[in-house]
């Protein structure tokens, strides 16, 4: 089934039940492998890093596990919600969403770390609101393409500008945390969606343009970005200082071979690659696992955009079909960045691997991802 706009479904489909009908399963088996996966590696790539740091080289792993358990409770929260009513219930979380992204900004309530300020305390733990604010974004502009769909295929500007004025506002709170990987990568699901929404090229250019400057803006104005991008189109000009990381991450590749090193045998997570257990665990699992681990972990997403894109194609309700393909690109478009970056085709955005790289927030709003895309799978009348 196309996903271009269609008239809205009867009172009959609205109501309908999900309860009993059947599920894609292949999306809990793939994340389970590729969470499976993060677990494993994230041992091996900050083990001695942790029993230097804390004398506990499970430090980590354990902290992941106990984000991973409530990843798990959040699925199954996606899994028995119906995901239609999270376009019932739209505005209170965006509304909530501007709220942690803005308190974020307030000394006192958001955390700082490493220069930013991304994270809000929580007793234990804290929460990273961009990461919840992809969700939101995603199923804000998944139930509007549906409700004005027409409008938007039209060129109605004022279709046009509505939704944009929204994304915006939830991007300029991103962008002063600073948090330019996930600005970046909520601005390209959700532009994917007003583009299978149906808006058309006249508008797409100019959005297209506004952005490319916008970004660089964003480079320019910030000199630590601006070395990103220096040392990202050549690495090697300064391999100690702007291009050490990506430089690290070459050399791990690089020394793994097809094979690998073996199984913890890594040497470049031995404190010469930055946060090898984040940003750059695929450098550590291509060092490690070689070609053939690195290339299985890419089968794994390119599974899962897979599956994900068979649920959004059968699900028999537009905002179903909408937020099913904006959750899938989500995943998949921030593994990609991630993956790239590592490799040296892109310039470092600061995004973890989903499932993988050690991260509460995102693995905890990846999982409920997960959860909410098996809700929609069971829209879907008889077997996968």
């Amino acid at each position: 089934m196309s996903l271009s706009h269609t008239p809205r479904l009867g009172r009959e489909l609205r109501d309908m039940r999900l309860k009993g009908l059947h599920f894609d399963p292949w999306l809990p088996a793939l994340t389970v492998a590729l969470v499976a996966v993060g677990l494993v590696m994230i041992y091996s790539a900050s083990a001695p890093r942790a029993l230097s740091t804390y004398g506990n080289g499970w430090h980590f792993f354990l902290r992941q596990a106990v984000w991973v358990c409530l990843g798990v409770v959040a699925m199954a929260v996606g899994v028995k919600v119906n995901y239609r009513r999270w376009q019932v219930w739209v505005a209170p979380l965006l509304i909530l969403t501007l709220g942690m992204l803005a308190a974020v900004l307030v000394p006192g309530v958001g955390v700082q770390a490493g220069g930013a300020r991304r994270w809000l305390g929580l007793p234990g733990m804290s929460i990273q609101p961009s990461e919840v604010a992809k969700f939101v974004a995603i199923v804000y502009m998944s139930g509007y393409v549906v409700r004005h769909g027409r409008d938007v295929a039209d060129g109605r500007f004022v279709a046009v500008l509505r939704p944009l004025l929204v994304i915006g506002a939830i991007l300029g709170l991103v962008l002063v945390e600073p948090d330019l990987g996930n600005a970046v990568a909520i601005a390209l699901v959700t532009g994917c969606l007003l583009f299978v929404g149906g808006l058309g090229w006249r508008y797409i250019v100019p959005i297209c343009l506004l952005g490319a400057v916008a970004l660089a803006l964003a480079v320019y104005l910030e000199p630590y970005r601006l070395t990103r991008m220096t040392s990202y189109l050549n690495p090697w000009a300064d391999p100690r200082g702007a291009g050490f990381q990506v430089v690290q991450s070459f050399l791990a590749f690089g020394s793994g071979g097809v094979g690998g090193l073996g199984l913890g045998q890594g040497r470049q997570k031995l404190f010469f690659l930055p946060e090898p257990h984040t940003d750059f665990i695929y450098s550590v699992i291509g060092e490690e696992l070689g070609l053939v681990g690195a290339l299985a972990v890419l089968v794994l997403f390119a599974l899962f955009a897979w599956r994900g894109w068979n649920v959004a194609r059968a699900c028999p309700d537009p905002f179903g079909r909408y937020l099913a393909l904006g959750l899938t690109l989500m995943v998949v478009l921030q593994a990609l960045i991630n993956m790239g970056v590592t490799v040296g085709a892109l310039p470092n955005k600061g995004l973890p691997l989903p499932f993988v790289s050690y991260g509460g927030s995102s693995m905890l709003v990846n999982l409920f991802a997960v959860g909410v895309l098996v809700n929609i799978s069971k829209a879907r009348p008889g077997r996968w």
